[in-house]
Formats: C-alpha cells, structure tokens, sequence
C-alpha cells in the first residue's frame, strides 16, 4: 500500500536553513548593535572634549598671560558652557571611567597610564578626540 503525501509542510533540510539564516541575522545585528555602541561611546567622548577645549580656549582669551601646561581643571570649569561644576569625564569601551587632560592644547583622555587614550587610533576622525 502506497502512502499519499500532501506536500503541506517543511522537511528537515528545510527548517535548517530557515534557523540558520535566522542564526546569521541575530549574529550579525549583536556584531553592529555592539559596533553602534562604541560609536556613540567615541562620539560622547568626543563631544566632552570639545566642551573643554572651548572651556580652555576662553579661560586663556580671558588670562593671555597664562600658560596652557599650567591650567588646572579648577580654572577650566567655571568655562564649561552647561555650567557643570565638575569637569566631564570619558567612559573607556571596556567601561573605564578616565580623565581629560586639560594642561595640554587640544585636551585628551589620559588612558590610566599617562598615555593617550584613542582607540580609534585616528586623531582626526572626530571620536576619541578633538578631530584637529
């Protein structure tokens, strides 16, 4: 006796594939929503230190006898443009909180070590740092 089949329904080669390509588009929206992230981190950072190299350059408009290497960040805050009464600081992908060094011109984020911390590893691309 012969068994009719109706058609209706997925073999098992179907379903694999239909999970596998379901498999490869979670993949791939975690690697860019993780990309998307350290984007918008390098931005914000970006962001902080151009609000104190404008804070820097206003505070030497405003005392020309003053050296950059001798700025501290009391004298850069009162500077700041949304009135902060501390200076901002930069959160590290690894989720480091670092400081802005104000004593140089543009400012940077000191990485911890005394070293630069940019880990676009551009200096002209607008995240990480000023973008000079």
């Amino acid at each position: 006796m012969k068994r009719e089949t109706s058609g209706k329904g997925f073999t098992l080669v179907e379903m694999t594939v239909v999970i596998m390509v379901m498999m490869t588009l979670i993949g791939t929206g975690l690697y860019v929503s993780k990309q998307w992230t350290n984007w918008q981190l390098g931005r914000t950072a970006s962001e902080d230190l151009r609000a104190v190299y404008a804070a820097q350059r206003m505070y030497l408009a405003d005392n020309p006898t003053a050296t950059v290497s001798a700025i501290t960040a009391a004298q850069v805050i009162p500077y700041l443009a949304n009135r902060g009464t501390v200076l901002p600081t930069v959160k590290s992908l690894t989720g480091t909180t670092l400081a802005i060094r104000v004593n140089i011109s543009p400012p940077n984020i000191n990485d911890g070590t005394g070293g630069i911390y940019d880990p676009s590893g551009k200096s002209t691309d607008s995240l990480w740092d000023v973008g000079l």
